[in-house]
């Protein structure tokens, strides 16, 4: 089976190559993905395969069915969207689209994804059970995709056993994979913070209720909450990327705009901590005569791979690609909506090595990142292959 499903990967990838290729020069921003998921029911009908468009806005879903096809389900996911990121790669197949880059290797993942639909569609007369095949837009984007699609079914009729997906990884070469069962990656939830206090002239501050000071002073307050509020054995992240306020050296404003971001691992901290930046931030403003506005929206959940299923999936990509091509992740602090999925099924999260150790050398979410496509071949024949001993276990 396994060379099978990699006689299949490698017949295929000159077209796997040029999907990616079109994927990469045709980005599309998250909940606006018209056009990538055309492109996917486009490549679904041409193999046969019976899908749902529209789900969630711009979600396609599709259904590989075996022999007895309801005795078991397991789901893949592959996400669709893109970042509003400027490319700055020379290659043929840069991004065409103004500010818009498939900077996180969506377009990888959709073509691993729509790679291992054909292999298993190969495949179907092998093996019982369905195979459910999730392209997913909007995971950049709060409140994920993954939310919206769970929320109109995308777990039902059938519902899936377990579900897997990958993520590209440029710190791992090509041909490698990398798994960590339990806690993975943590909970990202937005922060957004309007300091309103009183405008005026710079050279009468007593005339005025300073929101640049005062936004100062909540940002220096907040990061105690990290350092003398929650637990040093519980990794936690508060940071403020971004300040609006201001127009002029010599004028004070009417209001800053803060907006950050909260990380950790432990959601009874998270809701504690939420609570604790509205009370710190709001008597901070009240002492000095402002008012802070706080709006904290519901942000992804922790990322928890199922470790027995994790466990299975490690042993499954040791045999396809090898005991040495396999190796075991760092918990992380970046955050992914797959998680959503794991709080109502088991799930498995891994990645694929992307690097071919030294043209691709730039992190995701960067002008510069690109990848070895030689990995989609891992990719591609990886997904294939778990699904199918998934199915078996």
């Amino acid at each position: 089976m396994i060379d099978r499903i990699k006689s299949l990967a490698k017949g295929m990838f000159t077209d796997l190559q040029q999907i990616r290729r079109h994927l990469h020069m045709h980005p599309e921003l998250s909940f606006k993905e018209h056009n990538t998921a055309d492109f996917i029911a486009r490549e679904l009908a041409t193999i046969g395969v019976p899908y749902q468009a529209g789900v969630a806005g711009t979600g396609v879903v599709a259904l590989v069915r075996g022999r007895n096809p309801g005795k078991k389900c397991i789901a893949l996911r592959a996400d669709i969207d893109a970042l509003p990121i400027q490319e700055d790669n020379d290659a043929e197949y840069k991004s065409q689209t103004p500010g818009v880059m498939h900077a996180c290797g969506h377009d990888v993942h959709t073509t691993c994804l729509l790679g291992a639909t054909r292999i298993l569609c190969e495949l179907r007369d092998t093996f019982e059970g369905t195979i459910k095949i999730i392209f997913q837009p909007g995971e950049e984007k709060s409140p994920g995709g993954a939310s919206l699609m769970i929320a109109e079914g995308v777990l039902k009729d059938p519902e899936p056993e377990a579900i897997f997906a990958l993520h590209v990884y440029p710190q791992l070469p090509a041909g490698t994979a990398g798994f960590r069962g339990g806690q993975y990656m943590a909970s990202a939830d937005e922060i957004y913070i309007t300091v309103n206090g009183k405008g005026g002239h710079a050279a009468l501050p007593h005339q005025t209720v300073d929101p640049i000071a005062i936004s100062a002073l909540i940002i220096t307050g907040l990061q105690q909450l990290v350092s003398r509020r929650s637990n040093p054995l519980s990794p936690t992240v508060l940071t403020f990327g971004k300040i609006e306020g201001g127009s002029a050296t010599n004028v004070i404003p009417d209001k800053v705009m803060l907006m950050g971001t909260l990380r950790t691992f432990d959601d009874r901290w998270r809701s504690e901590a939420k609570e604790l930046i509205k009370s710190v931030a709001q008597g901070i403003a009240s002492a000095y005569g402002a008012e802070a506005v706080i709006d904290i929206p519901p942000g992804y959940p922790p990322l928890y791979n199922d470790p027995a299923l994790t466990g299975a999936a490690i042993g499954y990509a040791k045999e396809y690609l090898g005991e040495g091509m396999v190796r075991e992740l760092d918990m992380r602090m970046g955050a992914e909506d797959f998680s959503f999925y794991t709080l109502s099924t088991k799930g498995c999260f891994f990645r694929i090595g992307t690097s071919n150790g030294t043209q691709f050398t730039a992190p995701v979410h960067n002008p510069h990142f690109d990848v070895d496509e030689q990995s989609i071949l891992t990719g591609t024949g990886l997904m294939a292959y778990i699904a199918l001993q998934a199915l078996q276990d």
